[in-house]
């Protein structure tokens, strides 16, 4: 059978997912009158419930005799790492770009790494059923796109495809609406490379891409056979990228992508996309071989990460209530399983070997690696994020890491929004119509400088706003940049907090808690109006006496709290505080709990700032 391998690559929220989803349906996967999920392939619980992709996985679809193996890669910037490694596995990309809001800066990011590796695309403009829809100029705009990025005379020569992913259909006709996607079909099988092989006939060698945990096989190790064939109980080393051998082993199960399913095959050929089982330390980049086979594979270089946050045991007086996983030793663990499988994220232990230093692409991707961690029952303190900073080897200059920010905003909220990100530092680069009444900015700023940005961005465009970031360079340091402007409100002693305390403290700030919540000294209740942190007593209950009253006294009526989700509260908090996060509670905290060692701690930071 011929093979096809090709990978599906867009920004956020283009519609990849759903294009696989009626991929599979058009080519005969389920059975008639079968109920078919939404969004097949997101079959993560934290997938379903962002509507996101956060792992590249692999399926395949049959079509007249040809199998088409296809990845369907994460859209979000902070999962680019997950995009660069599917790439060493195909021999094409299926570029989707919306319709009205055309090429994103995530479009830009997954393209650049696609043509530079040579592959030659295949352009669909997904929903041109949008009222909004501008299919002609988002046809111009990317190739204006491909050009900026030197793609060569073949990949500028691409084809065009025009479709609606949800109603599922695409066709080469503009005006076209309705009908199947055998024409992306067709044109995939006709466009897309069969697998380019050196050596087909060599000794089997396979580079490991994707790695999974499986209860009863153990791990699960995905990629492309590049030479040779492979049967199940063949005898295999794994080769580090340096060369030397890190395991020796036999291959237990081989699993081809079939549909939505995994299914157990009896032999792998040269250029498939294939699982294999019975390996206990071969992870991600490292080849594996037959014994005989004395160099790897070359692994794609992945950029490397720009945001650091420390993870450390939960010493709250609260430590233990609420989660399983509580020491240093398992949290440890966990972090550098993370670690052998998302060559996105580095970890590196404190000297004092009791907290880890997390670094990745940015704040999704570490929330979601937290959120996965509470999930599973471990109790951890965050700090805030930092920017990994490098030192210019010619120079000796810091430098910073620079996001371009894309925000498409109603024209009457741009101001405000030009004001807020060049107070940050960012840089306007271009500004122009994007359709539908909106105005596309475009903005270089230093990554630091975003942390946090988005909640307030949402407030002051009033929820109408979309904004994108991608890494973009590193450039000499900026100097300081505007911090959260207010200060916070902390309990002063530990108990349960009464509705009578709470109203009093209501015209000092928003609170974040209710009344009837268990709190401790150094815990952070709520955001002060001004600049500086207050201490407050949340649990005073009202004097009574046998003395009546001459006023009346109504019932006390609380506002409701401001709720914070856990990407919000790590990128509210400043550097002297903490968040605690269990499996049931997210908590804000100053890092030193007791007042005393606090105003310590400030004083020697004033003295080693003067």
């Amino acid at each position: 059978m011929e093979l096809r391998n090709i990978a599906i690559i867009a920004h956020v929220d283009h519609g990849k997912t759903t294009l696989v989803d009626e991929l599979l349906k058009a080519s005969g996967i389920f059975r008639e009158g079968q109920k078919v999920v939404e969004r097949a392939m997101d079959s993560g619980d934290l997938e379903r419930e962002r509507g996101i992709t956060i792992l590249a996985k692999c399926t395949s679809v049959d079509w007249r005799g040809t199998r088409i193996n296809i990845v369907d890669t994460p859209g979000h910037a902070d999962f680019g790492g997950e995009v660069e490694r599917i790439l060493s596995m195909v021999d094409g990309v299926l570029l989707l770009v919306d319709a009205a809001e055309g090429p994103m800066p995530q479009t830009k990011f997954v393209t650049m790494k696609a043509l530079k590796l040579g592959l030659r695309p295949i352009v669909v403009v997904n929903k041109v059923d949008r009222p909004d829809a501008r299919p002609e100029e988002v046809h111009e705009e990317v190739f204006d796109l491909f050009a900026a990025l030197d793609a060569s005379d073949d990949q500028l020569d691409f084809p065009i495809l025009y479709a609606s992913a949800k109603q599922g259909w695409a066709s080469e006709d503009p005006e076209a609406r309705g009908g199947d996607l055998s024409a992306l079909l067709e044109r995939i099988v006709v466009h897309v490379p069969p697998p380019t092989l050196e050596d087909p006939d060599g000794p089997f060698r396979m580079l490991i891409t994707t790695l999974e945990a499986d209860p009863y096989l153990g791990r699960i190790l995905t990629g492309r056979v590049f030479s040779g064939t492979i049967t199940p109980n063949t005898p295999l080393k794994a080769l580090g990228r340096d060369g030397i051998q890190v395991e020796q082993g036999r291959v237990t199960k081989i699993f081809g992508f079939r549909g939505l399913q995994r299914a157990p095959i009896d032999k792998a050929e040269a250029g498939d996309i294939v699982a294999l089982a019975g390996f206990a330390t071969a992870t991600v980049a490292e080849t594996l071989c037959l014994p005989e086979v004395e160099a790897p594979l070359t692994a794609n270089p992945v950029d490397p990460p720009t945001l650091t946050m420390t993870f450390s045991i939960n010493g709250s007086p609260m430590a233990g209530q609420e989660g399983s996983k509580v020491t240093s030793r398992v949290i440890r663990d966990r972090l550098m399983r993370e670690a052998e499988g998302n060559v996105a994220i580095r970890i590196t232990e404190t000297a004092d070997k009791d907290a880890f230093e997390v670094a990745g692409r940015g704040e999704l991707q570490l929330g979601v690696l937290i959120e996965t961690m509470r999930r599973e029952g471990f109790e951890l303190s965050i700090s805030r994020p930092r920017v990994v900073l490098r030192k210019d080897a010619a120079t000796g200059a810091v430098l910073e890491p620079i996001e371009e920010v894309q925000v498409d905003v109603d024209e009457e909220f741009s101001g405000i929004v030009v004001e807020a990100l060049s107070v940050r530092k960012a840089n306007l680069r271009e500004m122009k119509p994007s359709g539908g009444g909106k105005t596309r900015l475009t903005f270089l700023g230093p990554a630091r400088g975003l942390i946090g940005y988005h909640g307030e961005f949402l407030t002051e465009t009033r929820g109408t706003g979309v904004m994108s970031r991608v890494f973009h360079s590193w450039e000499p340091h900026k100097g300081p940049v505007l911090g959260r402007r207010n200060g916070v409100l902390i309990s002063n002693a530990g108990g349960a907090t009464v509705a009578y305390a709470l109203f009093g403290l209501e015209g000092r700030g928003p609170l974040f808690i209710e009344s009837g919540v268990k709190v401790y000294e150094g815990m952070i209740i709520g955001e002060h109006t001004r600049s500086n942190d207050l201490e407050v007593n949340p649990m005073k209950s009202k004097q009574l006496t046998n003395m009546r009253a001459s006023g009346k006294d109504d019932a006390i009526r609380l506002a409701p709290p401001r709720r914070m989700t856990l990407e919000q509260a790590i990128a509210y908090i400043a550097d002297d505080e903490l968040v605690e996060v269990t499996p049931e509670s997210i908590r804000l905290r100053k890092r030193h709990l007791d007042p005393h060692v606090r105003k310590k701690a400030e004083r020697l930071k004033a003295g080693g700032e003067g």
